[in-house]
């Protein structure tokens, strides 16, 4: 399956980038942990679904208790998970209360960008087939019914390809948790035009 792009305009008034069209990822589903951990059974694997999930629930309580202890966690070749926090500041050092200024504590991932697992935007980029929504639904409308005439076949035919308009990355995370189209900015228009 390939990264569905969808291209929108962006609706927010004040912003620079004002009706310009960017690509945002769609997502069709999000994957629960537990099906992750089936997933991972099911690659030959020599543990069952039950043992994955446990060692997974394990490594997710562990990785949440690091954090907490004010330590960043590698994740092997994929990156390291940290936290972060956002605030408002003060004039003077002095003035600063932790309890008053920091507004938020946010869960981070920084892929890794080096080796075999390099998860820059670039190689993202270059391993991903990134197709148009809009193109998807189009070849799908194209398509006949089952058992409709086609005509004779010529070998068959492949749709793909498709584009994006903007691009860009995001910072920060995702706090979707639903299923369904899932954007990867939840709709607030452009992602770093």
């Amino acid at each position: 399956m390939p990264v569905l792009i969808k291209v929108s305009q962006n609706q927010i008034k004040d912003a620079k980038s004002f009706g310009k069209f960017y690509g945002h990822v769609v997502s069709t589903k999000t994957m629960t942990y537990a099906e992750l951990c089936k997933h991972m059974a099911e690659h030959n694997s020599v543990y069952g679904e039950d043992v994955c999930l446990g060692v997974a629930n394990k490594l997710q309580s562990c990785l949440l208790e690091q954090l907490l202890e004010g330590k960043k966690v590698q994740f092997g070749d994929l990156g390291t998970f940290y936290l972060s926090v956002k605030g408002t500041g003060v004039d003077n050092e002095e003035d600063y209360n932790i309890g008053v200024c920091i507004n938020g504590l946010f869960l981070r991932f920084a892929p890794n960008r080096q080796d075999v697992n390099d998860l820059s935007s670039k190689t993202l980029k270059k391993k991903a087939t990134l197709v148009n929504v809009k193109d998807l639904i189009e070849s799908k409308a194209k398509k006949p019914a089952d058992g409709e005439d086609q005509g004779g076949s010529d070998g068959g035919s492949t749709t793909g390809g498709g584009g994006t308009t903007g691009g860009g990355s995001t910072t920060g995370g995702n706090d979707n948790q639903g299923d369904g189209p899932v954007n990867d900015d939840a709709g607030d228009g452009p992602v770093n035009p």
